[in-house]
């Protein structure tokens, strides 16, 4: 995957001091249930840095997504993970002001697909709790459609 960027100055506030710590991270990651006890989380100034195994493809993802979503957070390098059940990537996108999980469907999948946000959100579990709490600066996974 490489290298993911994101915007610093946005999303959940992680850090007492205001500094990224890979501890931190790593603690928070563990709690959403993810199954990512084979990934290792290193911080360089405002990069953190994935590295080890991924039981999957969905389960990097979302990883990046869980660390990188933080404020002091500007991008996740994942050049040193493995993926040990490669599946096609999913697309990301950047949540903008007046966005909802409908919108972004129509966006991302065609007009009229709108329905299809329950999708965005069980792609974006568990680090989205609720369909109507998404914020400008937020990246969401945004998976294919199964045809």
């Amino acid at each position: 995957m490489g290298l993911i960027s994101f915007i610093k100055d946005v999303g959940d506030k992680l850090f007492g001091s205001g500094e990224a710590n890979a501890s931190e991270l790593k603690k928070d990651l563990d709690s959403m249930g993810l199954e990512t006890g084979d990934l290792q989380v290193e911080v360089e100034g405002d990069q953190v840095i994935l590295k080890g195994q991924a039981k999957d493809q969905e389960t990097l993802e979302k990883a990046i997504l869980q660390v990188g979503n933080k404020a002091g957070i500007a991008s996740v390098k994942t050049d040193d993970v493995v993926v040990a059940n490669p599946s096609p990537e999913a697309g990301y996108y950047e949540v903008k002001k007046g966005d909802s999980l409908w919108k972004i469907a129509e966006s991302q999948y065609g007009k009229g697909k709108g329905k299809f946000y329950t999708v965005i959100f069980d792609a974006n579990r568990p680090m989205l709790k609720d369909p109507d709490k998404i914020y400008p600066g937020q990246k969401l996974r945004i998976p294919p459609l199964d045809k």
